[in-house]
């Protein structure tokens, strides 16, 4: 935002994230094809999506941030490169979160990487909040007051006449203190794309990724979209994950010290029912923030009870998404290579639960009269935060415990396919051994 130009519309930023959903609903499964497609090399199938996209990921996301000095088309400018980023990000993030099942065959081994996995992506994620805040948190933005604009219904004329006002120099410090925290991000984002590919190797053996007879993209999506139990998982995770986003925030600060505990309960009672108790729990807290005024002791019960729900939330289905590969390749034992495809489902609905979520509570508080910058903000704005982190969340917590106990995959079931995909090796196994000892004869 440079002088002379307007500050972005939060109407505009709203369809921008909803467009850009949109452009990810076509290219993460594309994505996911086209890796289940590509060739083995020295590096493995999957470690040079990680490594090639990275920089380019980190380029564009740097462009997000910058804007050039032109009156019009910033709308145009910010659409293309989220676009462009939110691609880059799925040719990292599908075949990184796919890592899980081509590192190991054992069930147990494949919870534990995701365990770990997830708790590194929060504290990650905590990480770079942390790092915009502060360095974004030194520009001094004084708050302004303008008593003329509260109670206006629609925040956005406050804007305009607000941007009439805004002081210079305080946009080029805080535009240049974006970028600063966008260059540091970018750098972080490349020092663990070198770790991932330097201390994870994949297993060729266990991948088994090459297929007998080639699939279609839209023969391999139908494949994928007809299994009962895939549409069930990403169904509840759906609405689960869009209940917590709005808490995300503050449940991830507690999430690593709630996830060890998840691990073991997981263990203990089985996946399944560690998703219903953990997601569950959070309900009564939500109920909370409705009912009471808002104090730091309500404040920090939520957050705590929050990440453990989060943590029950993101940690369990990723879980669970291993187990739904496995009984789709004992329903379809001919057909290998769909791992990332179905990955590829799951980073687009949890990028399309972020931006759903970012959209309506932008246009929300728009609407309910949020003032930029205002040192005072109408009472409607505070209803309308309580609606969006209590009774929101909790409708949609309940519609997708509902999914989840249509899910079809309880531990004995679980156990079930473990046995059946073993012997199903075996015989694969046997039948390759007797085959090699045939053609050896006859030679």
């Amino acid at each position: 935002m440079y002088e002379g130009q307007e500050t972005l519309d939060p109407f505009y930023a709203s369809i921008i994230l909803f467009l850009g959903r949109a452009w990810d609903a076509i290219t993460d499964p594309m994505v996911g094809f086209f890796i289940s497609k590509t060739s083995w090399t020295r590096f493995g199938r999957l470690m040079p999506w990680i490594i090639f996209s990275t920089p380019f990921a980190v380029i564009s996301y740097f462009l997000i941030w910058f804007v050039p000095d032109i009156s019009r088309g910033q709308v145009v400018w910010y659409l293309v490169f989220y676009c462009i980023f939110q691609t880059l990000v799925t040719c990292f993030h599908v075949p990184y979160s796919a890592l899980t099942v081509f590192i190991s065959r054992e069930q147990s081994e494949r919870d534990s990487a995701t365990a770990y996995r997830m708790t590194v992506e929060v504290l990650g994620t905590v990480l770079g909040t942390a790092i915009q805040g502060q360095i974004v948190g030194k520009v001094v933005t004084p708050c302004i007051e303008s008593p003329v604009f509260i109670g206006k219904p629609n925040s956005s004329v406050a804007m305009e006449e607000l941007n009439m006002t805004h002081d210079t120099g305080s946009l080029t410090d805080t535009r240049n203190a974006y970028m600063i925290a966008a260059g540091v991000i970018g750098g972080l984002y490349i020092l663990c794309a070198v770790i991932l590919s330097v201390g994870v190797r994949e297993k060729r053996e266990s991948s088994e990724l090459q297929s007998d007879e080639p699939v279609s993209f839209f023969q391999g999506l139908k494949m994928v979209m007809n299994h009962g139990a895939y549409i069930k998982l990403i169904a509840g995770f759906l609405f689960t994950s869009l209940a917590f986003m709005d808490l995300l925030l503050a449940g991830k600060s507690f999430y690593p010290g709630a996830e060890p505990g998840q691990q073991w309960f997981l263990t203990r009672f089985g996946k399944k029912t560690a998703a219903y108790v953990g997601i569950s729990s959070a309900i009564p807290f939500l109920i909370m923030v409705a009912v009471l005024d808002s104090n730091l002791i309500v404040t920090y019960i939520v957050a705590v009870a929050a990440g453990i729900s989060v943590a029950a939330a993101f940690l369990l289905p990723w879980s669970m998404l291993p187990d739904v590969i496995d009984d789709f390749k004992l329903q379809h034992p001919d057909s290998h290579g769909h791992e990332t495809i179905f990955f590829s489902f799951y980073v687009f609905f949890t990028k399309f639960t972020s931006g759903v979520s970012l959209g309506i509570s932008t246009l929300s508080l728009d609407f309910a009269g949020y003032q930029t910058r205002g040192c005072s903000q109408p009472s409607e704005v505070n209803f309308t935060l309580k609606m969006l982190v209590s009774v929101m969340p909790v409708g949609l917590i309940l519609l997708g415990l509902f999914l989840f106990k249509l899910y079809p995959i309880d531990e004995e079931k679980r156990r079930k396919n473990k046995k059946a995909l073993q012997d199903l090796r075996v015989e694969s196994n046997s039948s390759s051994e007797s085959d090699n000892t045939e053609l050896a004869s006859i030679v």
